[in-house]
Protein backbone atom coordinates (compact mmCIF):
# COMPACT_ATOMS: atom_id res chain seq x y z
CA UNK A 1 0.00 0.00 0.00
CA UNK A 2 1.21 3.53 -0.78
CA UNK A 3 2.05 5.95 2.07
CA UNK A 4 2.46 9.43 0.80
CA UNK A 5 0.07 11.79 -0.32
CA UNK A 6 1.58 11.66 -3.72
CA UNK A 7 0.91 8.25 -4.05
CA UNK A 8 -2.13 7.71 -2.37
CA UNK A 9 -3.33 10.52 -4.83
CA UNK A 10 -1.93 8.75 -7.98
CA UNK A 11 -4.27 5.52 -7.13
CA UNK A 12 -7.12 7.35 -6.93
CA UNK A 13 -6.07 8.74 -9.97
CA UNK A 14 -5.34 5.85 -11.87
CA UNK A 15 -8.41 4.16 -10.67
CA UNK A 16 -10.56 6.97 -12.52
CA UNK A 17 -9.01 6.69 -15.83
CA UNK A 18 -8.67 3.07 -15.86
CA UNK A 19 -12.44 3.14 -15.19
CA UNK A 20 -12.99 5.77 -18.23
CA UNK A 21 -10.69 3.60 -20.41
CA UNK A 22 -12.56 0.49 -19.75
CA UNK A 23 -15.72 2.56 -20.60
CA UNK A 24 -13.98 3.69 -24.09
CA UNK A 25 -12.56 0.27 -25.09
CA UNK A 26 -15.88 -1.27 -24.31
CA UNK A 27 -17.88 1.34 -26.01
CA UNK A 28 -15.74 0.42 -29.42
CA UNK A 29 -15.85 -2.49 -29.04
CA UNK A 30 -19.59 -2.85 -29.14
CA UNK A 31 -19.47 -0.47 -32.73
CA UNK A 32 -16.80 -2.77 -34.07
CA UNK A 33 -19.87 -5.65 -33.07
CA UNK A 34 -22.78 -3.70 -34.87
CA UNK A 35 -20.85 -2.91 -38.19
CA UNK A 36 -19.56 -6.52 -38.33
CA UNK A 37 -23.59 -7.33 -37.98
CA UNK A 38 -24.78 -4.64 -40.75
CA UNK A 39 -21.88 -5.74 -42.84
CA UNK A 40 -23.20 -9.36 -42.55
CA UNK A 41 -26.60 -8.91 -43.03
CA UNK A 42 -25.44 -6.42 -46.18
CA UNK A 43 -27.26 -2.95 -44.79
CA UNK A 44 -25.12 -0.83 -46.64
CA UNK A 45 -26.17 2.85 -44.90
CA UNK A 46 -26.21 1.50 -41.31
CA UNK A 47 -22.96 -0.02 -42.24
CA UNK A 48 -21.39 2.93 -43.33
CA UNK A 49 -22.73 5.06 -40.44
CA UNK A 50 -21.51 3.10 -37.89
CA UNK A 51 -18.19 3.10 -39.82
CA UNK A 52 -18.14 6.60 -39.08
CA UNK A 53 -19.03 6.53 -36.06
CA UNK A 54 -16.59 4.03 -35.17
CA UNK A 55 -13.65 5.84 -36.91
CA UNK A 56 -14.62 9.38 -35.05
CA UNK A 57 -14.55 6.97 -31.01
CA UNK A 58 -10.98 5.39 -32.22
CA UNK A 59 -9.63 9.14 -32.96
CA UNK A 60 -10.69 10.15 -29.58
CA UNK A 61 -9.67 7.02 -28.15
CA UNK A 62 -6.08 7.43 -29.37
CA UNK A 63 -6.18 11.28 -28.81
CA UNK A 64 -6.45 11.03 -24.84
CA UNK A 65 -4.00 7.83 -24.90
CA UNK A 66 -6.49 4.99 -24.29
CA UNK A 67 -5.12 3.29 -27.38
CA UNK A 68 -2.26 3.34 -29.19
CA UNK A 69 -2.35 5.67 -32.12
CA UNK A 70 -1.02 2.25 -34.55
CA UNK A 71 -4.01 0.28 -33.08
CA UNK A 72 -6.28 2.96 -34.10
CA UNK A 73 -5.12 2.85 -37.58
CA UNK A 74 -5.21 -0.49 -37.98
CA UNK A 75 -9.10 -0.70 -36.87
CA UNK A 76 -9.39 2.10 -39.41
CA UNK A 77 -8.00 0.11 -42.45
CA UNK A 78 -10.08 -3.09 -41.19
CA UNK A 79 -13.26 -1.29 -41.12
CA UNK A 80 -12.63 0.78 -44.41
CA UNK A 81 -12.12 -3.13 -45.99
CA UNK A 82 -14.91 -4.09 -44.33
CA UNK A 83 -17.12 -1.23 -45.96
CA UNK A 84 -16.13 -2.01 -48.98
CA UNK A 85 -16.85 -5.83 -49.04
CA UNK A 86 -20.49 -4.50 -49.07
CA UNK A 87 -20.22 -2.65 -52.67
Amino acid sequence: MAHTKSALKRLRTSKQANLRNRARVSELKTIEKKLRAAVAAGEKDAAAELSKKFCSRLDKAAKVGTIHANRVANKKSQADKLLNSIA
